[in-house]
């Protein structure tokens, strides 16, 4: 039996952070970064049924052309999606009342939707990035055994071409749901390996006033290629996201529209427009319209 102290659940039974019930999703789920864009997506809902929040972790499910979906706000960051989806996996996959593993597990269905700025001046402003891989450089998963759900060599390669310090913790690479690209996939999408950042400022090469580790990490990064595979993007939880999805038997894509180009130092001239394309074609695709 999972102790109190390590599954921890709210008075009337919902689960400690996201405040809900196994009732309350979808096994079709939408992560979003920021809380305000949860009913961007849901207003384009048939009807919602559910809707609650706490902290930065907002949800509402409801159903789009017939299909039943959870649309949920994860906050920034990889500790964020450590305890989303432990959270989540917890309402399908254990008895909150006996405290036990079901037998039977469930396996849900998890698309990010979010934005990025891209590396290379070929991927525009405005376009879409589908992560073929997540390259974790935020270290949070390395807090659970993932060998057999890790690609060992992109990450001794990423290392190897970086000259990478190892006191910052070794990288990580998780490939994303086959099942998922297949639905997702068109020619208007760019694939390639997303890098997942424990930070915004220096983990992502920004200086203010602080002195960084490595000062040419971005230059680096522009320039490692695996397999044909490029870093597309950098962003700060599709690793995570892909990394405890594989654990723990979960299906997981992320898409991000693209705002910012760093090679052209170009930003969208309408970057909501472009997250609302991102949205519609996602829906569309989830439910085959």
């Amino acid at each position: 039996m999972i102790k109190a102290s390590e599954l921890i659940l709210n008075p009337d039974g919902s689960v400690y952070h996201l405040n809900l019930r196994p009732e309350h999703i979808a096994h079709d789920i939408i992560f979003v970064g920021d809380q305000n864009r949860v009913e961007k997506i849901t207003q384009l809902f048939d009807s919602i049924e559910y809707s609650t929040q706490k902290r930065e972790f907002k949800t509402q499910t409801g159903i789009y052309k017939g299909k039943r979906i959870t649309v949920m706000s994860t906050g920034i960051g990889p500790d964020n999606i450590d305890i989303v989806l432990n959270e989540l996996d917890a309402l399908v996959n254990i008895d909150l009342e006996t405290r036990l593993p079901k037998k039977k597990l469930t396996s849900l269905n998890i698309i990010r939707i979010g934005t990025s700025g891209s590396l290379h001046a070929d991927i525009p402003v405005d376009s879409f990035v589908m992560s073929k891989f997540g390259l974790g450089l935020d270290n949070m998963l390395r807090s659970y055994l993932i060998d057999e759900v890790s690609n060992a060599a992109i990450e001794e390669a990423y290392v190897a071409h970086t000259n990478w310090d190892i006191r910052k913790g070794k990288p990580y690479a998780i490939v994303c749901s086959e099942k998922l690209e297949k639905i997702i996939e068109s020619d208007e999408i760019f694939k390639g390996i997303t890098a997942t950042a424990g930070g915004f400022y220096g983990p992502q090469g920004r200086v203010l006033r602080l002195n960084i580790q490595d000062e040419d990490l971005n230059n680096k990064m522009d320039n490692f290629n695996f397999n044909g595979e490029r870093i597309t993007n950098l962003e700060m939880e599709t690793a995570a996201i892909y990394g405890l999805s594989a654990l723990l038997g979960h299906n997981a894509l992320s898409l991000n529209a693209i705002i910012a180009n760093r090679a052209s130092g170009t930003f969208s001239e309408d970057p909501y427009k472009a997250v609302n394309e991102l949205i519609a074609y996602t829906l569309n695709k989830l439910t085959g319209h």
